[in-house]
């Protein structure tokens, strides 16, 4: 079973995507003709009905950043060091484009992915679940809360680093196409994986195995893993649903469509987090203007409306309270968004409108209305205690932007902007550590400035310093080791590294080499809720 749940993973991450945003087929004729390629190249990997097997599914949803161009090159010479071959002496440029425009059509009809398949996709390895509850020895002696995660989407693998010694020390195969940031059990030994295809793996970091994996939807936003380290909850795009499965070996528990109040439409999930303070889940849904609180409390009151509380769990039935949605209705939809220090209220923002809004969950009511241009990442948003001009402290939420070159601090008791930071160009990260003066954006979005990290000084909220890669290379999503000495910056290309940056000298102390690492995540941090770093 080890030894299946390797191979799945190393075949899995080696066959990419082939599909872009060309037209379909013209004629009967022609769309029996690339079904036929499909089917004679391509769904041995990739399923029949293009849902993905060893390789990543084939639909739309799943495909939508990925380049025509890079697809027709991955068509045509394969990719590096992975299981998916050329097929440039087998097909033609024609046959080719067909194959793109084939894939990149939606499936009909409709791909169907229940509790049924979900359950069948289930793999536990009986080895590697009774691994001893200690470090072992593959950590080096490194300690188990210093460690870092790194995803390197290059060629599709993690590594985990020694945060002391700067040292990497493991590196194994990941899914294709890791998405929303990995999650954490409360003690920092297991961290939870999901995949854009749906594929939610637990990985033992004492030991340095995968435990277990499932596949949870087809297309899958992210996932979170409650406070008290017995679930997770995985919110999909596709199939409109959020999963709720058991933490300790990924069973599935649950099933919970996301259907809107009326009963009349369901919806994407635009985000879930934990809300440990509160025993909950809280999910954005991108396609109804609803806020669901899910609690995991078995004390919590029972929900008055909601789904039925007929499912069965091995310890016996849940309490009426549990894992039913408590909905807030809103005006706006929600894409984003970010918990305040109590727990009690969130700051969301909406791809669509310009202003944000404050929801007080208690009250199940919008609150207040916040002043953010632009397109603000509220989930890479970070807090911290600032001092106003008369030395009074305040907490305070700043915020970068995917639209313009801003970054946004918000006082979090008046909801009132405190100032709008003009940055190089618009930026998806920020981060910072208690222990640090300094908070670091980047610019990733601006063709011109991608290369370059901003420092702000977290009381004057003026940018101090600047650190830059090679024009033309993207550096970005910084995070600090557990003391916050030092920043870690990915340098974001295909031979790029992570860069250790002093954290109060801001010089470059060294480079560890990494294929395209996109994020990287402390495990201290993450599961003590820095104020640095993004919940």
């Amino acid at each position: 079973m080890k030894r299946h749940l390797r191979l799945a993973a190393i075949f899995f991450v080696g066959v990419t995507a082939v599909a872009a945003s060309l037209t379909g087929t013209s004629s009967p004729a022609a769309a029996a003709e690339v079904k036929a390629l499909y089917q004679e190249h391509c769904a041995a990997c990739h399923g029949e009905s293009r849902l993905g097997g060893i390789g990543p599914a084939l639909l739309p949803e799943n495909l939508e950043r990925l380049r025509q161009t890079e697809a027709l090159k991955v068509i045509r010479e394969g990719r590096l060091a992975t299981q998916m071959p050329a097929f440039g002496d087998k097909l033609g440029a024609g046959e080719a484009q067909q194959l793109v425009a084939w894939i990149y059509s939606p499936v009909s009809p409709a791909p169907v992915w229940g509790e049924a398949e979900i359950r069948h996709s289930h793999v536990v390895d009986a080895q590697a679940a009774s691994q001893p509850s200690l470090p072992g020895p593959g950590l080096k002696g490194a300690d188990p809360l210093n460690l870092f995660v790194v995803v390197e989407v290059g060629d599709h693998h993690v590594s985990v680093l020694d945060g002391d010694k700067l040292e990497r020390l493991h590196r194994f195969p990941s899914r294709y196409a890791l998405h929303g940031g990995p999650k954490f059990s409360p003690d920092g030994r297991f961290v939870y994986f999901a995949s854009r295809d749906g594929w939610i793996t637990k990985y033992d970091l004492y030991n340095l195995v995968v435990v277990a994996e499932i596949r949870a939807g087809l297309n899958t936003r992210n996932a979170a893993v409650s406070g008290d380290g017995k679930w997770v909850l995985v919110g999909n795009y596709l199939p409109h649903s959020l999963v709720l499965l058991d933490a300790n070996d990924l069973a599935l528990v649950k099933v919970i469509p996301t259907v809107n109040s009326a009963g009349n439409k369901t919806s994407r999930v635009s985000a879930v987090y934990d809300a440990a303070p509160r025993k909950s889940f809280i999910a954005a849904l991108k396609d109804v203007p609803e806020v669901w609180e899910i609690s995991y409390d078995p004390n919590a009151e029972p929900v008055a409306e909601g789904l039925v509380h007929d499912y069965q769990y091995r310890e016996g039935h849940f309490k009426p309270g549990m894992f039913t949605p408590r909905r807030t209705l809103l005006k706006d939809y929600l894409d984003d968004f970010f918990f305040t220090q109590s727990y009690r209220e969130i700051l969301g923002s909406s791809r669509s409108a310009t202003r944000g809004q404050v929801i007080f969950l208690d009250g199940h009511k919008k609150i207040a209305d916040l002043d953010l241009p632009g397109m603000p990442h509220l989930g890479s948003g970070i807090t911290w205690k600032w001092k106003d001009a008369a030395g009074r402290e305040r907490n305070v939420m700043a915020s970068p932007n995917l639209n313009e070159g801003i970054v946004t601090v918000v006082d979090l008791d008046t909801y009132e902007n405190i100032k709008q930071i003009k940055t190089l160009g618009p930026g998806f990260f920020m981060r910072s550590h208690e222990n640090s003066r300094y908070a670091f954006t980047d610019s990733m979005m601006s063709p011109e400035h991608k290369n370059t990290l901003q420092v702000i000084d977290k009381q004057t909220l003026e940018v101090v310093a600047q650190i830059k890669a090679e024009p033309g290379q993207t550096l970005a999503h910084v995070e600090f080791t557990r003391d916050g000495r030092y920043a870690l910056a990915s340098l974001w290309e295909m031979d790029g590294a992570l860069v250790v940056i002093d954290a109060q000298t801001l010089k470059e102390v060294k480079r560890i080499p990494a294929k395209k690492p996109v994020g990287k995540y402390n495990v201290w941090n993450k599961i003590s809720r820095s104020e640095g770093t993004s919940h």
